[in-house]
């Protein structure tokens, strides 16, 4: 229900352009419109937060950590302390999941199977390839796809929910069929004709040539083009130009990542984390200047939502008025036990973005250009 707060506009100009199918409903609170059945993340504190009908009093994590990911996470992290029960599917318990009622470790790298159904589709050639797990997984760990499979099951058999199809099928059908045989039927039906004997028989994969054209059979507007200037676009122009057309006062804050440091819990690996540090402050040698700081030395960074302190690094290669602090650190909150990562805890870019600063049209966080005021530690 609350995705990390991406925008993708092309997908929303693809779906908007012609069917409107945005914004059907919206958040109880704050009148933020949904996108695909989903609310931005910028809602979720206040959801939990605000008494009333609809309330959300119970949530399930997958393999995430939103106080660190999410805007104003300290403000998300009191909200989940109120929370009535929390289920996690996770190996950490990190920021987040030390607030679950309970953690649900899953089998993880060389312990299961892997068929990617992602990544696939950033290839440049069409392939496919099935990998075998290389050790088993410790005793009653399960997949990923038994623990949510039979969450899903749970909430039906409660009332809750809706039911869930693929092609046809039902969870219950899901269930039995099980997790190989299920992506079997899948390669057996899809356009290439494959089957999971034919992948296990070619275990390096199976080169089926280069890309085929998807356009425009792959777009849903009724006249089979993509609608660049959508009227839901062009009725938000005037506010925009007027957005851009203020000057900054002060600094402004963007994020950034490491080919390291993707995500909070690669923090947790020593080989990722070892060497200077990861988490600094990218400030523009002027502006340093200006504020007193020096290499090396700490900075004070605050915005309207917190303040962080974190190590100075001056270079040109910000802008003059821009800092820059990376994604995903900020490894201090009692309860979570991540020793590597606490080593190295760095300071959470999301504990300074405003959850009340969102784009208008799309309610999704402003993550960038928040402004914040800097000086020494």
């Amino acid at each position: 229900m609350f995705p990390t707060p991406a925008a993708d506009l092309v997908a929303l100009a693809v779906r908007t352009g012609d069917r409107g199918h945005f914004g059907i409903w919206k958040s109880r609170v704050r009148g933020l419109p949904e996108f695909g059945g989903e609310l931005p993340a910028a809602a979720m504190a206040e959801e939990i937060e605000t008494e009333g009908q609809g309330r959300i009093r119970a949530l399930v994590t997958f393999a995430g950590n939103p106080v660190l990911s999410t805007p104003n996470g300290g403000r998300l992290d009191r909200a989940l302390a109120g929370l009535e029960y929390m289920v996690s599917i996770d190996l950490y318990r990190n920021e987040t999941t030390r607030h679950a009622n309970l953690i649900l470790p899953t089998s993880f790298g060389f312990e299961r199977d892997h068929y990617d159904l992602a990544f696939y589709l950033l290839s440049v050639r069409n392939a496919a390839r099935y990998v075998q797990a290389l050790v088993p997984p410790p005793p009653g760990v399960r997949g990923d796809f038994e623990v949510l499979l039979d969450l899903a099951l749970a909430v039906r058999r409660h009332g809750g929910g809706r039911q869930g199809r693929l092609r046809g099928l039902t969870l219950w059908a899901i269930r039995a069929l099980g997790e190989r045989r299920l992506l079997d039927l899948m390669l057996r039906l899809g356009p290439h004709k494959l089957s999971l004997r034919k992948l296990l028989q070619n275990p390096h994969g199976i080169d089926l040539g280069p890309l085929r054209p998807q356009l425009p059979g792959r777009l849903y507007t009724r006249d089979r083009r993509m609608q660049l200037a959508p009227e839901i676009f062009l009725r938000d122009l005037q506010r925009l130009e007027a957005s851009l057309a203020q000057p900054a006062d002060g600094l402004v804050l963007i994020g950034r990542r490491a080919l390291r440091s993707n995500n909070s819990w690669m923090h947790n690996s020593l080989r990722l984390v070892k060497g200077p540090a990861g988490c600094t402050l990218l400030i523009h040698p002027e502006d340093a200047a200006a504020r007193g700081l020096s290499p090396g030395g700490r900075a004070r960074v605050a915005s309207r939502v917190g303040t962080v302190e974190v190590p100075v690094q001056i270079t040109s290669d910000v802008a003059r008025g821009v800092v820059s602090l990376p994604h995903g650190w900020g490894h201090l909150r009692e309860g979570a036990e991540l020793s590597v990562a606490a080593a190295h805890a760095g300071a959470s870019l999301n504990d300074l973005t405003d959850d009340g600063a969102v784009d208008l049209l799309s309610g999704n966080a402003a993550f960038n250009g928040v402004p914040v005021t800097v000086g020494k530690a």
